[in-house]
C-alpha cells in the first residue's frame, strides 16, 4: 500500500527547552568545473541556495488537543498529574525566500500548522523569528515574514511552461540534515486526486525528496522557482522517485491573497464540471477531449449570466488552454473575486468566447 506523505520532519517527540532566542525554464547552463570541461550546476546553486531556508516549528503537543486531559477525574483514574504537563514538540521543514525586500518566505501549510513559534535558519547560519502572515490548507501553501536584512530571494519561474523531461533540482532540509540539493526531471504535470484536501495540480518529479523537504524549492536549471515541494508517494516513508510540488503559479496566486487578506477567498463561476473522454467528445460533436465539460449551471451565477449551458466545454481561460476539470477548478478557485475572465467555449463543433465576472464562494 502506497501512502501520500506530507514531508514535515519530526526531530524529537517532546521538546523541553523553549526557543528564546515569469520566465520560462531555460536549457541547462553548465559551467566548467575544476580542471575544465566538467558539467556542474554549482554556479547556479551558489546564487539559488541562499534563498532556501530551514524552518523549525514549535507546535502544540497532541495531549493538549484531547479534551479528556482537561478532566481531573480522567487524570486521577490514570494516575496523571493534576495539571497537564504536556510540552511542545519541535519539527523541521523548509522554506523559500521569494521577496528579499519585504522578507516573505513561502512554505507548506502543514509545516506551520498549529505553530506556537517559528524559527527560520538561513544558509549563513542566522536564526530569525518568523511571523505567520497566512496559511491555506486547500493548496498547502503558507507565507511567513522574517526581518528583511541582507536576504537573497529566489525569482519565480513560469510553471505553466514546464514540460515533462525538463531538468529540475530539489533543495530543502531532508531528515533535518541541513540544506541538501538533489536533481532529476519533471516526471508528470497536472497530477490531482492524490488526496481530498483541496486544490491539486502537482508537478511530479523524480528528484529525491524526503521528510523534511516540505516547503523547499523545486528549481529549474536557469535558477527559477518552479514549485514548492509538498509530498511524496511512498510505501515506507522514504523516497522512491515519486515526489510532488505545488506549481509556482498556484503558490504565487495564494501568496498574493494571503499577504493582502490573510486568507484565500475562493473564486466561483457557478458550474458543476467533469472531465471528457473520447466517447463523450464524439457524442458532443468535438474533435478531441480537451477542456472541462459543464454538467450543470447554477441559477443566477456568473456562468448563467455569461450564457453558459450544460454540454458546453470550457477549452481555455484568458487564452490559456484548460487541460481538464481539475485545472479549471483550480484556476477559477484561485482567481481574485471580482475579476473578469474570458472563457473559450466549444459546443457542437463551434467555438465562441464569453466573459464572466468571478464571484466569491
Amino acid at each position: 500500500m502506497f501512502a501520500l506523505i506530507r514531508l514535515i520532519k519530526p526531530l524529537i517527540i517532546v521538546f523541553t527547552v523553549s526557543l528564546l532566542a515569469g520566465a520560462s525554464p531555460a536549457q541547462a547552463q553548465f559551467a566548467p568545473g575544476i580542471g575544465g570541461g566538467v558539467p556542474t550546476l554549482a554556479p547556479m546553486l551558489d546564487k539559488v541556495t541562499p534563498a532556501v531556508v530551514n524552518i523549525s516549528v514549535v507546535s502544540q503537543a497532541p495531549e493538549e488537543d484531547n479534551p479528556l486531559y482537561s478532566d481531573p477525574y480522567f487524570r486521577r483514574y490514570f494516575n496523571l498529574p493534576d495539571q497537564p504537563q504536556a510540552e511542545p514538540r519541535l519539527s523541521a521543514g523548509s522554506g523559500v525566500i521569494v521577496d528579499a525586500t519585504r522578507g516573505y518566505v513561502l512554505t507548506n501549510h502543514h509545516v506551520v500548522a498549529n505553530a506556537r513559534k517559528i524559527l527560520v535558519t538561513l544558509k549563513d547560519g542566522r536564526g530569525l523569528d518568523a511571523k505567520l502572515v497566512g496559511s491555506d490548507k486547500g493548496t498547502d501553501i503558507a507565507v511567513l515574514q522574517i526581518p528583511a536584512r541582507n536576504l537573497t530571494g529566489l525569482p519565480f519561474g513560469d510553471s505553466d511552461a514546464l514540460r515533462v523531461g525538463d531538468y529540475v533540482v530539489a533543495i530543502g532540509n531532508p531528515f533535518g540534515l541541513g540544506q541538501t540539493v538533489t536533481s532529476g526531471i519533471v516526471s508528470a504535470l497536472g497530477r490531482s486526486g492524490l488526496s481530498h484536501e483541496g486544490y491539486e495540480d502537482f508537478i511530479q518529479t523524480d528528484a529525491s525528496i524526503n521528510p523534511g523537504n516540505s516547503g523547499g524549492a523545486l528549481v529549474t536549471f536557469d535558477g527559477r522557482l518552479a514549485g514548492i515541494n509538498s509530498a511524496i508517494l511512498s510505501p515506507a516513508g522514504g523516497n522512491i522517485g515519486i515526489g510532488f510540488a505545488v506549481p509556482s503559479k498556484i503558490a504565487r496566486l495564494v501568496m498574493t491573497q494571503l499577504i493582502q487578506h490573510g486568507e484565500v477567498v475562493r473564486g466561483k463561476l457557478g458550474v458543476a464540471i467533469q472531465d471528457i473522454d473520447s466517447d463523450m467528445a464524439a457524442s458532443l460533436g468535438l474533435d478531441d477531449a480537451r477542456g472541462a465539460l459543464i454538467a450543470a449551471v447554477e441559477t443566477g451565477s456568473p456562468a448563467a449570466g455569461a450564457g453558459l449551458k450544460p454540454g458546453d466545454v470550457v477549452a481555455a481561460v484568458d487564452g490559456r488552454p484548460v487541460t481538464g476539470a481539475a485545472d479549471l477548478r483550480n484556476r477559477i478557485g484561485l482567481t481574485p473575486v471580482g475579476s473578469q475572465i474570458e472563457l473559450t467555449v466549444r459546443s457542437s463543433g463551434s467555438e465562441r468566447t464569453v466573459k464572466a465576472r468571478v464571484s466569491g464562494s
